[in-house]
C-alpha cells in the first residue's frame, strides 16, 4: 500500500513540485492538499506530513503534525538552531514521535555543505554569498543559516571566524560568527557559495540548482526516513551518513 503524505503549502513552488512527483509514484500517494486559506485538520489520517510552507506557517504545522502523532518532514527554510530547540527537547520528551528538518532537498546542496564543514577549521576567513529568485520571502536562506551553523560547530576548538568591523554594514548578517550575503533576483533559482580565505589562496565551495528537478531525490529519501525512522533529524546530510 501507498505512503500516504499530506503536502502543506501545496500551491507553492516546492509544494507543486512534490505533487507532481508524488502523484507519479508507486511508492506514496496524495494524502491532502493543504493551502494557505485551509484547515490543518486536514491532515488527519496521513501516514506523513510534507511542510513546504513559510517561516511564518511553519511552526503551526509541525506543531499540528506532532499533536496528532503524524511524522513529518519539514522543508521550510527559516528554522535555526534556537527555532529548533523547542522541537527537539518535545521529541526528547517523546521519542516515538518525528520530525525531519531539511533546508535543501538538493544531493549536492548536502554534499557542499559537507566540504564546507570540513574545511571550516583550516580558514579564519568565511564568508558565504547564497542567492535565490525573487520571489523567495526569507534571507539567509535555511541553506546558509545551516551551513554556517556547521562551520560554527566545526570550529568549535579553533574559534570563530575573523568577523567584520562592527562598522562595516554591507559586510552581510552574521550567522555563528559567518557573514552571510543574501541576493534576491530574477533569473536565479538557488546558488551557495562558501568562500574561505588563507594566506596567499582562497577556496570556493559552489553548489547551483539548474532544475527544480534536483530536489526530487532528496524528497523521496525524506519521506521514507520519516516514516521508517523515530526522532528528531536535521539535515539531508544526516540521512546520506555524511
Amino acid at each position: 500500500m501507498a505512503t500516504s503524505v499530506a503536502i502543506v503549502g501545496s500551491s507553492g513552488r516546492m509544494g507543486r513540485l512534490a505533487d507532481a512527483l508524488l502523484s507519479a509514484s508507486d511508492e506514496f500517494a496524495v494524502h491532502a492538499r493543504v493551502g494557505s486559506g485551509d484547515s490543518l485538520d486536514l491532515i488527519d489520517g496521513a501516514d506523513v506530513v510534507l511542510d513546504v510552507t513559510v517561516p511564518a506557517v511553519s511552526p503551526d504545522v509541525v506543531r499540528a503534525a506532532l499533536d496528532r502523532g503524524i511524522p513529518i518532514v519539514v522543508g521550510t527554510s527559516g528554522w535555526t538552531t534556537e527555532r529548533l530547540a523547542p522541537v527537539e527537547r518535545r521529541i526528547a520528551d517523546d521519542p516515538a514521535l518525528t520530525a525531519v528538518f531539511i533546508p535543501n532537498f538538493s544531493l549536492g546542496s548536502a554534499i557542499a555543505t559537507r566540504f564546507a564543514e570540513l574545511a571550516a577549521p583550516h580558514f579564519d576567513s568565511i564568508e558565504i554569498i547564497e542567492a535565490h529568485h525573487a520571489g523567495k520571502t526569507d534571507s539567509p536562506s535555511g541553506t546558509a543559516i545551516r551551513t554556517a551553523e556547521l562551520i560554527c560547530a566545526a570550529r568549535a576548538e579553533v574559534g570563530p571566524v575573523a568577523a567584520p568591523h562592527a562598522d562595516q554594514r554591507a559586510r552581510g548578517q552574521q550567522v555563528g560568527s559567518v557573514p552571510v550575503h543574501s541576493l534576491r533576483m530574477s533569473g536565479v533559482s538557488a546558488r551557495q557559495e562558501v568562500v574561505f580565505g588563507g594566506s596567499g589562496e582562497t577556496v570556493r565551495v559552489v553548489h547551483e540548482t539548474l532544475s527544480d528537478t534536483s530536489y526530487e531525490p532528496g524528497i523521496l529519501i525524506a519521506l521514507r526516513a520519516a516514516t521508517t525512522t523515530t526522532g528528531f533529524t536535521v539535515g539531508l546530510g544526516a540521512l546520506l551518513g555524511l
